[in-house]
């Protein structure tokens, strides 16, 4: 794939289809080992990429489970080393219908083994 940017916006398209099909297989090959995600409201702090996927698990049990998308707006690039942010908004939508939260992000990757992987999102609850 020619363009960094495409790559990175079909990588979270990919992402947010894994987290909308409950699948934490697909989840796991956009992580790197050590990922880690700040939550947006009570600033939870997931650290690598067992701990995400634990969290994810619990996640997806609930029978009005809440699907979260993320929604990149620009993407910055690096002309030092292969990373990139990601700046966008998010969202987080019961299976029942209800916007249940909402606000902006910032994501890290990094290419690594030829594919752009998250190291770090933190999220801030707007909504």
């Amino acid at each position: 794939m020619d363009s960094p940017d495409l790559a990175i916006r079909l990588r979270r398209a990919a992402f947010n289809r894994a987290i909308a099909d409950a699948d934490l297989a697909a989840i796991g090959q956009f992580l790197t080992n050590d990922v880690v995600l700040v939550a947006g409201t009570d600033s939870a702090l997931l650290t690598g990429r067992k701990a995400q996927l634990l969290a994810w698990k619990r996640e997806f049990a609930s029978a009005n489970r809440t699907v979260y998308a993320r929604l990149p707006h620009r993407i910055e690039f690096s002309a030092v080393a292969p990373i990139a942010m990601e700046h966008g908004e998010w969202q987080g939508v019961t299976l029942s219908g209800t916007n249940l939260a909402s606000g902006t992000y910032a994501a890290k990757w990094r290419k690594a083994g030829g594919e752009w992987m998250l190291e770090a999102e933190i999220f801030l609850t707007l909504a």
